[in-house]
């Protein structure tokens, strides 16, 4: 199932890290599920001040990015971010502490599952090339 969303820049994005999650083997997988143990959800807003929301389960089976939100899956952190800011972020241009000190970015529930968040990111960026810095 394709997670692109029309008008958001974000969306190519979250299918490279879901990309590079498909790509490590079964053990690498449960790997970072087991580092992480945590659901994401993104509320990305776009110029238009549509929002798009997507899921990212490092918490149950071998971890999975998901277009909007899933039954039954409470995430255990939930951001809400620019669309721009959010590119800006995974390029390495922008600061993850200072857009929420800005607030730019707002985050609900577990704060610091945002820095295991970076790991898997930085992990995805070794692979596929984009930066990623929380």
């Amino acid at each position: 199932m394709s997670l692109a969303v029309d008008g958001f820049k974000s969306s190519a994005l979250l299918t490279q890290i879901d990309e590079h999650l498909k790509a490590l083997s079964e053990a690498e997988r449960q790997e970072q599920v087991k580092k992480v143990k945590g659901v994401f959800q993104f509320n990305v807003k776009n110029k238009e001040g549509k929002v798009a929301t997507w899921t990212f389960d490092l918490k149950t089976g071998n971890g999975a990015m998901h277009k909007g939100t899933v039954n039954g899956l409470k995430p255990d952190i939930t951001i809400d971010i620019a669309d721009d800011d959010f590119i800006a972020l995974a390029e390495g241009k922008a600061n993850g502490q200072k857009l929420f000190m800005s607030g730019k970015i707002k985050v609900k529930g577990a704060i610091m599952m945002a820095t295991k968040l970076d790991s898997v990111l930085n992990a995805a960026k070794e692979k596929s090339g984009f930066k990623a810095k929380l």
